[in-house]
This record gives C-alpha cells, structure tokens and sequence, in this order.
C-alpha cells in the first residue's frame, strides 16, 4: 500500500509538468525582426571586420601625361603585334597548322563551331581556346 501511495505521488508530480512554447524571432530587421535591433548589428558587424581602407591608394584619375603614355603604349604593342602577325601568317590571315611565339605555341585547326585557335604558354601551362564562328 505504502510503494503504491509512493507511485501515485510520483504519478500526480509527473503529470502536473508544464510545457512552454517555442517561438522563434528573428533578431535581424531584414528578416523580419525588430528594427531598433538594426544599429547592434551594425556595430557587432563593424567591430568584426579586420579589413580597413587604404585612403593613400584610393581611385585617382591619372593625369594627361600617364594618359598619353598609356595611349602610346597600347598603339605601339597593337602595332608590334600587327607586325608580327603579318610575318607569321602573311597578308592571307590565318591558316591550319602550329606557330610559335616565344613562349606562346598556337595550334589553329577547323572545327564543327567554326576555326579553333588554341593557345598554350609552355612555360606556366596557361592556355586557352579562341572559336571564330565560320560563315
């Protein structure tokens, strides 16, 4: 009589628990939660960021001398580049077959997309593949 008294206690102590319901909240006011919570994650966000701006390298605009020079430069690569195109494919253009230059080996070849040129640097192993669609 004693154990089942000790069990109904047990029982009645068990039973009378309580549950609570979860609610979820978002903290973040993107996400629907409350907007005065804004300016805590702006400063969490702040103060976890390592990166700081250079202000000394910030966007200049280069001067007319630096863009005449650069001007300059690209007019005569194209020219060189002109050149040695010339010299290597004559004045009918490009045509099968593997040229080198320097470093560079092309390999130009007809494909089902057109004409493939496909460039190697044979010192690094950089390479890539250019398709000129046919007529």
């Amino acid at each position: 009589m004693k154990s089942y008294l000790i069990l109904i206690c047990m029982l009645g102590l068990f039973l009378n628990t309580n549950a609570q319901a979860l609610i979820y909240k978002p903290m973040n006011p993107n996400f629907g939660g409350d907007t005065f919570g804004y300016q805590m994650l702006l400063s969490s966000a702040d103060a976890q960021n390592d990166f700081k701006e250079d202000q000394s390298n910030a966007f200049k605009q280069p001067s007319q001398l630096e863009r005449f020079k650069e001007n300059l430069n690209n007019q005569l690569l194209n020219k060189i580049s002109n050149s040695l195109f010339e010299d290597q494919f004559g004045s009918n253009g490009i045509s099968e077959g593997t040229y080198n230059f320097g470093t560079l080996s092309v390999d130009v070849y007809p494909s089902n997309l057109g004409l493939t040129v496909d460039i190697l640097d044979i010192e690094t192993g950089e390479q890539t593949q250019v398709i000129v669609p046919g007529s």
